[in-house]
């Protein structure tokens, strides 16, 4: 016999879903109308393009804005000077929003659709000033939100230098700064917009130092031992390895210094290595063959080697609970529209890439959502998915089929295509926001899954140990 339902109660919970919608409604509207607001700091941000840990400008920018909003701010947590903390409001639940602003050296370019580097270092590839903005934008409107409804909860905003190679959210897991948090919610800029379940590799990195001999590389060869003989022996062993490691992982590697001029034999050579793998315990043993490597590289060459870990990441964390609400939410607010000057710059981006135009519906349309995910980057994100339940997802800042780490990211991610991605992003991070605040068994339901997943004697540790942050790692 079915459960009668009365009609009062079902008028009530039709009322406070029609409520809900209004009040997220009248939400993204005060956020279209700071629009421009957003748009200058993101834009800001793109122009400074500071490396990791050294944001010192952006970090400060996107705490001045929230500190003028009504957060109270951390500065320099985890021993990071440009990690922060945010918050607003007391007790449960405690809702983290993550944000970064770290650029990638070696990707100066213009928001225009031909390679044209704008004179600096380095670019924001990975769109990560459109990544702090928004978060930024959403803490701030769902603290709004907080203080006009009255609820109780606590918002944070997590200032999180450094994602690219410096890790800087492992720190913070470290030191224990997630461990009161219910759930947090980051996103990525993308070429699509997408919200189903996520992956992301595990990743261990290091940068291996040789010592040699300097001699004249012609009068006197016999007098010196190459550093960077060391290290290219280093290479040729470890591209050897590359058949006996199981085929989802990566190995990259970079020689950062391989010597001064050819007529002197190098005393001194570095490579910086990154292994990656689904599983950390993999990685862990990947890389452990790595440093063997060095290690007879060294022996080989009549060299020395030592090694600094620069890095270390957990995979993701998946939280299917929290990723359909979020789904859910990003389909609701959908994605942008291009202009016809924007569609004329896409297309010029999309033949850079060897396409004949831009697939701009891919830009306008939400991707079916997938519980299936195949991973190939990394994220210190993974540490907190492991700490807390955690859940992300992409908008389209950049051009449909543009890659990330390119100049075309960049291009674009200083133009309004990029902004306009970012403007989704933060509807979507505040409406998820506003869920987890309004109905607390979603909250519980996820911190379930999460606990389940991670297993009953699961215990956190860093990949990177004890070691400090990295603070020097772009220098």
């Amino acid at each position: 016999m079915k459960k009668i339902v009365p009609l009062s109660i079902l008028l009530l919970f039709a009322f406070m879903a029609v409520s809900a919608q209004k009040t997220k409604k009248d939400v993204f509207n005060t956020l279209e109308a700071q629009y421009d607001e957003y748009s200058t700091i993101a834009q800001q941000i793109w122009d400074w393009a500071e490396m990791g840990y050294l944001e010192e400008k952006s970090s400060a920018l996107l705490q001045k804005t929230l500190k003028e909003a009504g957060f109270s701010i951390k500065t320099g947590v985890a021993n990071i000077p440009t990690a922060f903390i945010a918050e607003y409001g007391s007790g449960y639940p405690v809702i983290a929003i993550l944000g970064e602003f770290d650029a990638l050296p070696g990707l100066s370019q213009q928001a225009v659709p031909e390679k044209k580097p704008a004179g600096g270092e380095a670019g924001h590839a990975c769109g990560h000033h459109l990544f702090g903005t928004a978060s930024a934008a959403a803490a701030i409107a769902t603290k709004n939100w907080l203080s006009t409804s009255k609820r109780e909860g606590t918002i944070r905003f997590y200032g999180c230098p450094a994602e690219e190679g410096g890790g800087a959210k492992v720190y913070m897991s470290r030191e224990g700064l997630f461990d009161d948090v219910d759930v947090a919610l980051h996103w990525h800029p993308s070429s699509q917009n997408a919200a189903s379940a996520a992956a992301a590799l595990a990743n261990i990195s290091a940068k291996f130092r040789f010592k040699g001999v300097s001699a004249h590389a012609a009068g006197a060869p016999q007098m010196g031992r190459s550093a960077l003989d060391g290290v290219e022996a280093m290479n040729v062993m470890v591209n050897m390895m590359r058949e006996h490691i199981p085929q989802e992982a990566r190995i990259h590697y970079v020689i950062t210094d391989g010597g001064k001029a050819p007529n002197v034999v190098p005393d001194f050579a570095e490579v910086y290595y990154y292994a990656r793998h689904n599983s950390r315990d993999v990685v862990r043993d990947i890389f452990n063959r790595i440093v063997k490597a060095g290690e007879g590289a060294a022996l080989g060459t009549g060299t020395t080697m030592e090694y600094e870990l620069v890095n270390g990441v957990h995979e993701l964390l998946p939280n299917l609970t929290l990723q359909k609400l979020v789904h859910e939410n990003l389909s609701e607010i959908g994605g942008i529209e291009y202009t016809p000057e924007e569609k004329a710059f896409a297309d010029k981006i999309a033949q850079s890439l060897g396409q004949e135009k831009a697939n701009v519906e891919m830009a306008r349309s939400v991707q079916p959502y997938k519980e299936v995910a195949r991973a190939y980057g990394s994220t210190d994100v993974g540490d907190v998915s492991f700490v807390t339940p955690t859940v992300g997802f992409g908008t389209a800042t950049w051009v449909p089929g543009t890659p990330a780490h390119s100049w075309q990211a960049v291009a674009a991610g200083g133009t309004t295509i990029g902004k306009k991605g970012m403007m989704v992003a933060a509807k979507t991070l505040t409406s998820t926001a506003i869920d987890l605040f309004s109905d607390p068994s979603i909250v519980k339901k996820a911190k379930q899954e999460f606990e389940e997943r991670r297993g009953p004697d699961f215990v956190y540790k860093p990949l990177l140990g004890d070691r400090p942050p990295a603070l020097d790692y772009r220098k």
